[in-house]
C-alpha cells in the first residue's frame, strides 16, 4: 500500500483514495493551504495551467521538447547565447504558479508607468520609411509590410515611428529578419511593460519570450485536430478552444492589457499556417451612428484565458480573473475610437440584461469576424536560411486568429513578446478612424 503525505502535522486523518492510495489529511491547517499543497505536490493535477494540454508540470527546461525543436529555431536561439542543452522550452516552476484567483488578480494589479512611443512620433515617418527599400500596404485599411529594414538595428526614432504605424495600420510585417530572441525582448521592453506569464512555456533562459508552438502542445496532450480547430468560433462557451484558432485579443484581463505584440516565426510551413487580423477601428466604423452612441461609454467584463480556484469556495469550480474595461476605447497615439471586444474573452456588457448582452456581443463579434474589408490574412512564407519573419500588432485595436490548415505536417515555431500598455480609457471627444480621415460615413434612414 502506497502512502502520500503532502502535509506534515501532529493532527491528521487518513483518507482512502484510488488504487489503495491513502492521503493523510491535516485538520489543523486551513483547507486552502491543504489544497494548494496537494496541487503543487501532484503534477498530474491540472488546475491553473490548461485543462486540454498536459505540460511538464515539474517545471524547468523540457528535454522532450528539445527533441522536437526545428533546427532553424534551435540555431537562432543558440546563436543568441542562450543555452538549451538541458531542454526547451522552459516551463515556469509549478511552485510559483497562482492557484487561487485572488493570487492571479494580484499579479500586476497596481498602476505601472507606460510611455506610448507612437504619440509624439513623426506622422510622416521619414526616418522609418526613408530607410526602407519598400513599404507595401497589403490591404486598403489593414496591414503593411516593410522591406529592407532589420528590426534589430532600428534607432529609437524609427521605433517610435513604427509604433505609430502599427497604431494606424493595426499590424506591420517584416520578412527576412535576423532577429535574436534577446533583441526581440529588448524591442518589447521599449514599446511597453513586458508581460511575464506565470503558466505558459517560454524560451529557455528568457522569461517574457513566450513560445508559440502547437506542435509541442500536441505532443504534450493537446487535442487540436482538423475537425475541432475552429469550433470555438461558433460557441466558445460550449466548445473548447484548442491552440489559438479562436478569434481573440491578447491579455484583456490585465489591469493594463496588452498593447503591442511581436511574433517572430523562425520555422514556417511551406504552405499554410497563416494568421488573420481584424481592425477594431474598422469594426467600430461599420456600426450605425445610433448604435455607436449607445455603445460609447459602455463597459464590459473581460476574462482571463486561464482558470483558478476560489479560496473561499475551492470546490465550487474554476474561476477566471475578471476585469472591467470600456467597450469602446480611444487609442492614445491616433486618438481614434476602436471597438474593444473579442469572442474568446469578453463575458458581458455592464448595465444591460444577460440576454441583451449576449445578443449585442454576438453581433459585435460577427462585425469583427465577417467583414473581410477590415481584415488582413498574412502568409508566413519560409525565408532564407537563418532568417525569420515578424509581425507586430496592436491589441488595443484588433483581434487575430491563427489558421491550422497545415495540421502539423511541417514545423511551425515562433517566439512572442507582448508589451502591456495603458489602462484602457474612452475619450468622448475622440473620433472614429473614418471621421478623423475625412472619409464618408453612411447615414441610415
Amino acid at each position: 500500500m502506497k502512502t502520500s503525505k503532502y502535509i506534515m502535522a501532529a493532527k491528521t486523518e487518513t483518507v482512502q483514495g484510488h488504487n489503495n492510495e491513502t492521503l493523510e489529511v491535516v485538520n489543523d491547517i486551513p483547507i486552502d493551504k491543504q489544497i494548494e499543497e496537494l496541487i503543487r505536490s501532484h503534477k498530474e493535477l491540472s488546475i491553473t495551467r490548461s485543462s486540454i494540454v498536459k505540460f511538464n508540470y515539474t517545471g524547468g527546461a523540457d528535454p522532450e521538447g528539445l527533441k522536437l525543436l526545428p533546427e532553424s529555431s534551435r540555431r537562432r536561439i543558440e546563436e543568441d547565447g542562450l543555452d538549451v542543452s538541458q531542454g526547451y522550452p522552459e516551463i515556469p516552476p509549478r511552485s510559483e504558479i497562482p492557484i487561487f484567483v485572488d493570487e492571479a488578480y494580484a499579479i500586476r494589479a497596481e498602476d505601472a508607468p507606460f510611455v506610448e512611443r507612437g504619440k509624439n512620433a513623426d506622422p510622416e515617418k521619414k526616418a522609418l520609411f526613408g530607410a526602407a527599400k519598400e513599404v507595401i500596404h497589403l490591404t486598403k485599411n489593414v496591414g503593411t509590410e516593410i522591406v529592407g529594414l532589420q528590426l534589430a538595428d532600428l534607432t529609437d526614432q524609427q521605433k517610435d515611428e513604427l509604433a505609430l504605424l502599427v497604431a494606424e495600420r493595426v499590424v506591420v510585417f517584416f520578412r527576412d529578419q535576423k532577429l535574436p530572441p534577446t533583441k526581440q525582448h529588448e524591442l518589447g521592453k521599449y514599446l511597453g511593460n513586458i508581460e511575464y506569464h506565470a503558466q505558459v512555456p517560454h524560451v529557455t533562459g528568457l522569461p517574457g519570450a513566450t513560445v508559440i508552438w502547437n506542435d509541442y502542445l500536441n505532443k504534450k496532450g493537446s487535442k487540436l485536430n482538423y475537425a475541432n480547430a475552429n469550433l470555438a468560433n461558433w460557441d466558445v462557451l460550449r466548445n473548447p478552444g484548442y491552440g489559438n484558432q479562436v478569434w481573440h485579443t491578447d491579455l484583456v484581463h490585465e489591469h493594463q492589457p496588452a498593447g503591442y505584440t511581436h511574433l517572430h516565426l523562425d520555422a514556417v510551413p511551406s504552405t499554410g499556417g497563416d494568421t488573420i487580423w481584424a481592425s477594431g477601428y474598422g469594426a467600430y466604423d461599420k456600426l450605425s451612428d445610433e448604435f455607436k452612441k449607445f455603445l460609447d461609454g459602455k463597459k464590459a467584463v473581460f476574462l482571463s484565458a486561464h482558470t483558478y480556484l476560489d479560496r473561499n469556495d475551492p470546490l465550487g469550480g474554476p474561476k477566471r480573473v475578471e476585469r472591467i474595461h470600456p467597450l469602446v476605447r480611444t487609442h492614445p497615439a491616433t486618438g481614434w475610437k476602436s471597438l474593444f471586444v473579442n469572442r474568446g474573452l469578453t463575458k458581458r456588457i455592464i448595465g444591460v440584461s444577460p440576454v441583451e448582452s449576449d445578443l449585442i456581443l454576438n453581433y459585435l463579434f460577427d462585425v469583427y469576424e465577417k467583414n473581410a474589408d477590415i481584415q488582413v490574412r498574412f502568409k508566413w512564407t519560409p525565408t532564407k536560411q537563418g532568417y525569420g519573419t515578424s509581425a507586430i500588432w496592436d491589441n488595443r485595436i484588433s483581434q487575430h486568429r491563427a489558421v491550422w490548415d497545415h495540421e502539423g505536417e511541417e514545423p511551425r515555431h515562433g517566439t512572442r513578446v507582448t508589451s502591456l500598455a495603458e489602462i484602457p480609457f474612452f475619450d468622448p471627444e475622440s473620433k472614429s478612424q473614418r471621421e478623423a480621415l475625412g472619409k464618408p460615413i453612411h447615414k441610415w434612414d
